[in-house]
């Protein structure tokens, strides 16, 4: 049926939840900042932070003018938290400082039910499995490599290491040119209407949405040629691989 599988990540393989604004994840973050002598409070770390992801997502928009949605590296801005209390960082500090606002402000994450079944099958009928993530890459990739993913990818493609995210088309530029794909051999799998189903719409390809718990509201018109409105993945399978 088709021969290039293209993947949400989040709400469509992995079920994950966090929470950024809740002062136990601050008060921690103060406190791993403290050991590297970048001392704040709570408050003025998480006020700080904001600060700076703003105008970084700012200074992203100027460079790209033609992205209608950018992102920005956020490990940039844990490393800029040190800088700005004179302490300078390493590329490895600033990474695992990143690691661990990811593991603080995590409440649980796992694989959907039949996702690895689902990626196996595709794996041996030879099919050619893409990741398109709107994502951080010092979050994203290990856990990826922490639930197994990666050796089903042929490719995966991180927003935050291309300042641009979906449903901005360009994204799926960047996807199909980097591994020379045919729109009419591809589809793109996801759980957000606008992001993965609408986006893939305008961009020509074909999609199957499936609704999961953390789905945004289907606030347009579903886009999709399939619909999986149970959040099972099982259905995935059945519907689309061949």
């Amino acid at each position: 049926m088709f021969k290039n599988y293209i993947f949400d990540l989040y709400g469509t393989l992995i079920d994950i939840r966090t929470d950024e604004e809740k002062i136990e994840l601050w008060e921690k973050m103060a406190i791993f900042y403290g050991y590297r002598k970048a001392n704040y409070s709570a408050f003025e770390l998480r006020q700080t932070y904001h600060a700076m992801c703003d105008a970084l997502k700012l200074e992203t928009q100027k460079k790209h003018p033609d992205y209608q949605k950018v992102d920005f590296d956020l490990t940039r801005v844990f490393r800029k938290l040190y800088e700005a209390k004179g302490v300078t960082v390493s590329d490895e500090l600033a990474s695992m400082t990143a690691n661990v606002f990811r593991c603080y402000s995590t409440d649980f994450i796992k694989l959907y039910d039949g996702v690895e079944d689902l990626l196996k099958t595709l794996k041996s009928k030879g099919k050619h499995i893409y990741l398109l993530s709107n994502a951080q890459h010092d979050f994203t990739l290990p856990e990826i490599d922490m639930l197994g993913l990666r050796e089903y990818f042929d490719d995966i493609l991180i927003s935050s290491d291309f300042e641009c995210s979906k449903p901005d088309t360009h994204y799926f530029e960047i996807l199909f040119e980097r591994n020379s794909l045919k729109k009419e051999d591809s589809i793109m799998i996801g759980n957000d209407c606008v992001s993965d189903i609408k986006s893939a719409h305008n961009f020509g390809i074909k999609s199957l949405y499936i609704h999961q718990e953390i789905s945004p509201p289907i606030t347009v018109k579903l886009e999709s040629s399939w619909n999986v409105m149970d959040g099972s993945v099982k259905k995935i399978k059945k519907m689309i691989v061949r």
